[in-house]
């Protein structure tokens, strides 16, 4: 019983705003350049060639409101 309450609650609260993340490793991959690696700590990697994943919460309403009604021409 409890776990339902749990997953009732988290599916209420999943309407109330969005996860976005982002992930570059595709990118990185796909770029030729990026193949070799240096070889020491400490050395310069190009900015292209940094894996960066990142991941945010925004319960802000920015969406439009959806407009039901139906025109005669659509009945």
């Amino acid at each position: 019983m409890r776990s339902a309450l749990i997953a009732g609650a988290a599916l209420l609260l999943a309407g109330c705003g969005s996860y976005e993340y982002r992930d570059n490793t595709a990118a990185v991959d796909a770029n030729p350049l990026c193949m070799s690696r240096p070889d020491r700590p400490g050395e310069p990697v190009s900015r292209d060639c940094e894996r960066e994943a990142s991941g945010r919460w925004s319960s802000e309403r920015d969406g439009q409101p959806v407009d039901f009604k139906r025109t005669r021409d659509d009945r």
